[in-house]
């Protein structure tokens, strides 16, 4: 997991912020089932390193090398719980509404490209989605293998009965090699292609960034989408250009740049940190030269949200908000004594605290720390069509 540009917001965190609302009218989250969605993705920081190739990108396959299976009990420890069960709430909507576009094409067996498949975290996502063939790629090796063992792990628990994709599993690096040399089948088409949290360690150089889009899109057929979440890098320089160093964040999350007032199209790098989750360098994805390059692959942009954007429109959906209550992805405030919340700041909440002062509110209600909101509206949603 990680961290481009237009649309002015304001400041998150303050009054007025742009941020999303706290309140949603989403009641207490249910007790934890194992649903699709709650079992999905989150990794911790494991202790034994690797030794792999020198370069950037070997340093993040590196990082996520060392990632470490932990359990459920250890992830709902995670001051970050609630913020990472949003981000996956925001990939299951956006997932959820591209395979139902697909659908609506009558195409019935979907195949998908899951580009940074990381352990296969979305993998019950596309199995809910019912589609036919899955093909999981990934830079870093150990990702790859624990992605194939949750596949078959998934095998050994369905029933006759139940719908299991087939599955194709890939250790490559996306920016540097072309997957049309390794696709099992050479004539692999695809009617989606997911890239969840990953584009961004492309921009250190055009070539790398176009080669990492030639993979995701130059195999979709026509009428295919190409969708992914990434770091928002308008939002990420101005909260610099607003900071008094060469950092900004909070106790939650820090981005550090090597200089301020220089952002080059390719290689503008920053260090992002995320509490016991990542801290690898990357790299501002400039929106609109994004753009401009995948017309070149012949992709039409029809998508681009900010997180706060799409959780406002989204949530406005009943099952979507059903959906935000079985995933847990927002906390329940006022915060029980008894919950065990870590790090509790009772300024982090003043944002709830404020919106129960108003006469329509009813308690408890869901929200995130502002620290979370913070930390998740660096971020966005992006979908691409292919053209004929």
């Amino acid at each position: 997991m990680s961290s481009s540009a237009e649309q002015e917001r304001r400041s998150p965190g303050k009054s007025g912020a742009a941020n999303p609302n706290p309140a949603t009218g989403v009641r207490s989250p249910e007790k934890r089932k194992h649903r699709a969605e709650e079992e999905e993705e989150e990794e911790e920081p494991g202790r034994k390193l690797r030794k792999i190739d020198e370069g950037h990108c070997s340093k993040v396959a590196a990082h996520y090398n060392e990632l470490q299976e932990c359990g459920l009990a250890v992830r709902n420890q995670s001051r970050i719980f609630y913020m990472r069960n949003f981000n996956n709430w925001i990939k299951s909507v956006l997932i959820g509404e591209y395979l139902e576009k697909v659908k609506q094409k009558s195409r019935r067996n979907i195949s998908v490209l899951d580009l940074g498949c990381g352990k296969g975290g979305d993998l019950l996502k596309w199995k809910k989605g019912q589609i036919s063939k899955l093909v999981c790629v990934d830079i870093a090796d150990i990702s790859v293998e624990q992605c194939i063992q949750r596949y078959d792990d998934m095998k050994s628990r369905s029933y006759s009965n139940e719908h299991l994709f087939a599955a194709e599993f890939i250790k490559a690096d996306c920016t540097k090699e072309l997957l049309t040399e390794k696709y099992q089948d050479p004539d692999t088409v695809f009617d989606i292609c997911s890239c969840q949290f990953v584009y961004h360690y492309s921009f250190e150089t055009l070539q790398q960034a176009d080669t990492m889009l030639k993979n995701a899109c130059d195999r979709l057929r026509p009428g295919g989408y190409f969708i992914g979440t990434t770091p928002n890098a308008f939002e990420l320089v101005k909260r610099l250009e607003t900071s008094e160093t060469n950092s900004f964040g909070n106790n939650l999350y820090s981005v550090t740049f090597q200089k301020k007032g220089e952002y080059p199209l390719f290689g503008c790098q920053y260090d992002f940190n995320l509490e016991g989750v990542v801290n690898v360098p990357e790299f501002l994805v400039y929106f609109p030269l994004f753009e401009e390059m995948a017309k070149k692959h012949k992709m039409k942009l029809i998508l681009k949200k900010t997180f706060a954007e799409f959780f406002k429109e989204k949530v406005q959906n009943s099952e979507h908000k059903m959906l935000l209550k079985r995933m847990k992805s927002l906390e329940q405030y006022p915060i029980a004594e008894t919950s065990g919340s870590l790090g509790f700041n009772k300024e982090d909440y003043e944002h709830a605290e404020d919106y129960l002062k108003n006469a329509q509110a009813r308690a408890p209600l869901g929200t995130l720390s502002k620290s979370e909101w913070e930390a998740t509206s660096i971020y966005l949603v992006f979908a691409f069509e292919k053209l004929p």
